[in-house]
């Protein structure tokens, strides 16, 4: 009985030391969070979480051929294909420290023919045995660590934090390159527009130009008004063909993204308006729910905190149960019988005595990545904000700037037609043509590069949020802002 009841005390304090964890108690940097966001504008609150799905945000932009490419993305992109190795590769790191709360059993058969020296001190089978002999072993090994001091239970915590901090890249990864591409996008169907203007603008300059030369034929006008007029069309020209080289450049980053060659992608002009989302956005402090790119740095910051418990167990003994059990001979025949068999059972306990400082070293180390992953994600925390707070000031401001051109375009093209007029009627010279022309032309592509930058800016505030803030089915209860 009492050697039943040493039994139990024993069991009963390896179970209790095996709950031990050197590993210190989490805690999540601070940063500051205000209470509201400083860009005023009609937001709506929303639901953030990270774990909600941010698949379908550039579908409130209304166009069905940026739909078609986000989803190549998702299926050709090198890029993601990449991102996704690397997960896989911590997922299976994370799956190789889990088996360690688990016993090995490992089979082990050997066949040998053994010749001993004449000279081995005390030979095993006396000094009559044979020179040479056989020596033949079929069995199992089962060893198991006893996690006393927590030290494989936090090489597990640790690599399933990296490996959930390798999900959240995935995820950032993702959501870069939709964002990529919507902004490759946008500027694509910007520089459509911007075409189909130029074009008509030098539609509008080659009437000036022969109104300018019947004009000089009947002598009314001058020779250097018809260069003026020559000047203004090949100056249109121009125009155009730089912004035929930049839509080549954009149309080739999308080529890349979708994972397709340059060489044979192209896109067809439109100039079909995008619709501007007007994104809901929380409180500040949800935006740390929302964000992928947050969760991979919190986590990580798990992972680093759980090292330290790795580091500090090793200042205790590591214990290992082992037990074997099989059948040895000398004899190839039948030799798989009880006579033969052997077994052991036993507990085996290693402790480092001296190494020199390695493992305070090895501490210190851990505790200077948990600082550096802890500064790292008060980076990331004070970037996200900084960029929610950047693009909702572009979205402010851009709002009240588009009015303005709205506007000026508008007075432009007043002053253009009635100084086209008092030329035909011999009120003004074309200079007065030209400088009217200049005006209206830079204000209806300032208009036009306005509306490329709010939609950009969008795109931007979107992927600030995290990708999303409702759950699929409801990102229609997002309003779209008037144009």
């Amino acid at each position: 009985m009492r050697r039943k009841a040493d039994l139990a005390l024993a069991a009963a304090v390896v179970l209790a030391l095996a709950g031990c964890s050197f590993a210190p108690t989490l805690k999540v940097p601070e940063v500051p969070v205000a209470q509201s966001y400083k860009e005023e504008a009609p937001w709506t609150e929303a639901k953030p979480a990270d774990q909600i799905k941010r698949d379908a945000w550039w579908t409130l932009y209304g166009d069905a051929e940026l739909n078609d490419l986000q989803t190549k993305l998702v299926a050709n992109s090198p890029d993601l294909a990449a991102a996704l190795a690397r997960y896989q590769q911590s997922q299976a790191i994370a799956d190789q420290l889990h088996s360690g709360l688990f016993p090995t059993l490992a089979g082990v058969a050997s066949s040998e023919r053994d010749r001993q020296s004449h000279a081995k001190p005390l030979r095993v089978l006396g000094p009559n045995s044979p020179d040479n002999y056989g020596q033949y072993t079929l069995g199992a090994q089962l060893d198991y660590e006893v996690d006393l001091w927590g030290r494989v239970r936090n090489q597990v915590a640790a690599g399933n934090a990296s490996a959930a901090a390798a999900a959240a890249d995935l995820e950032s990864a993702r959501l870069s390159l939709q964002a990529q591409l919507a902004d490759d996008y946008i500027v694509l169907r910007g520089l459509d527009r911007e075409l189909a203007l130029l074009n008509d603008t030098v539609t509008a300059y080659q009437k000036a130009l022969q109104l300018t030369q019947a004009r000089h034929a009947g002598g009314i006008a001058s020779g250097l008004d018809v260069a003026r007029a020559q000047t203004q069309i090949d100056s249109a020209r121009s125009q155009v063909s730089q912004t035929l080289a930049q839509r080549a450049l954009a149309e080739h980053a999308i080529a890349a993204l979708i994972g397709e060659s340059a060489s044979s992608f192209s896109l067809a002009v439109r100039t079909d308006e995008l619709e501007l989302v007007q994104a809901p956005v929380g409180m500040p402090s949800t935006l740390l729910q929302r964000r992928p790119d947050i969760a991979a740095a919190q986590r990580r910051v798990e992972a680093a905190n759980a090292n330290i418990g790795v580091t500090r167990a090793a200042f205790f003994p590591a214990i290992t149960l082992s037990a074997a059990a099989g059948f040895q001979s000398g004899d190839s025949g039948n030799w798989i019988k009880a006579p033969n068999s052997y077994w052991s059972i036993g507990p085996s306990l290693l402790l480092t005595l001296f190494d020199a400082g390695k493992r305070k070293a090895e501490v210190a180390q851990a505790q200077a990545q948990l600082d550096e992953q802890g500064a790292t994600y008060r980076g990331v925390v004070v970037a996200a904000f900084q960029q929610v707070e950047d693009n909702l000031a572009l979205l402010h401001h851009y709002a009240d700037a588009a009015t303005a051109d709205r506007s000026a375009v508008k007075a432009a093209q007043q002053a253009l037609d009635l100084s086209t007029a008092r030329y035909r009627e011999g009120a003004v010279n074309y200079l007065d043509v030209v400088t009217a022309q200049t005006t209206a032309l830079q204000i209806q592509s300032e208009q036009l590069d306005l509306d490329t930058r709010q939609l950009r800016a969008s795109v931007a505030l979107i992927r600030a949020l995290g990708g999303g803030w409702s759950a699929a089915p409801e990102l229609a209860e997002a309003s779209v802002a008037p144009k």
